[in-house]
């Protein structure tokens, strides 16, 4: 019985995100390069949710995340750390664009204030905002926290963990909610001990769950790696996360 209300929340919390709120495709430029992020917001005091995508660029999927998002009274910019209309599809071609950003961590910091000052030349509560991403959009969320930006948190879904040579989190500002699966066979448990242990030693506050079975990429529905229980539990967490670092 408690399996199938599972399956019923799941299903509900898929279909949030409907069209009550619209949003927009957003062309911007960053340093001289075009870039296509998505802007949504249900009313101009909401705060903010700059989302960071995988991998696979920004897609469908962030779309509808931002749309849940909507439905729950945030506003959320999604950012474009590609460039317009790169939106890989092979696992090469996703290994190049994010490997490039891995090695150029000042462009990855800079793409991602970029997306934060459109966020706030189109009107968004950047005064009450969050950063959070998926999997490379995590990392890229860490290595946002690590540049000591001002923002209410920072959150990850299975995101990459490492820190690079030479950083570390001195300068991390909010607090941080770590979301990471037990099975996740890219980004090891060893990463997540590791960064717990950094996030200490900086007197970071912080907050690192690890869902059981889940391997990496476990909220991309769709996928083989899918899991409803983690997906739900972890989106939970998150919604209550953003009320508690900007109460109404």
């Amino acid at each position: 019985m408690k399996g199938k209300l599972l399956l019923v929340a799941v299903s509900m919390l898929m279909s949030f995100a409907t069209q009550a709120v619209e949003g927009r495709t957003v062309n911007y430029r960053v340093d001289g390069q075009e870039f296509e992020g998505y802007y949504i917001s249900p009313d101009a005091k909401a705060p903010l949710v700059l989302m960071i995508h995988d991998w696979d660029g920004l897609t469908d999927y962030e779309v509808k995340r931002a749309q849940m998002l909507a439905e729950e009274g945030y506003a959320v910019f999604a950012a474009d750390l590609f460039g317009a209309g790169v939106r890989p599809t092979k696992v090469e071609d996703k290994r190049q664009h994010t490997g490039e950003l891995y090695k150029d961590r000042q462009k990855m910091r800079a793409l991602l204030n970029g997306a934060l000052q459109m966020a706030d030349s189109l009107g968004a509560n950047t005064e009450q905002a969050v950063a959070m991403g998926y999997c490379f959009g995590g990392a890229a969320v860490l290595e946002m926290a690590r540049s000591g930006a001002e923002m209410k948190g920072f959150v990850t879904f299975h995101g990459g963990l490492k820190t690079p040579q030479g950083q570390d989190y001195s300068k991390a500002k909010s607090s941080l909610l770590i979301l990471h699966g037990a099975a996740d066979q890219a980004i090891s448990m060893e990463d997540f001990v590791a960064l717990s242990r950094e996030l200490e030693k900086a007197s970071v506050e912080n907050e690192m769950i690890v869902y059981s079975d889940a391997p990496h990429a476990f909220t991309v529905y769709g996928s083989d790696n899918y899991r409803q229980v983690a997906d739900y539990k972890s989106w939970q967490r998150f919604l209550s996360y953003l009320k508690a670092v900007n109460p109404s």
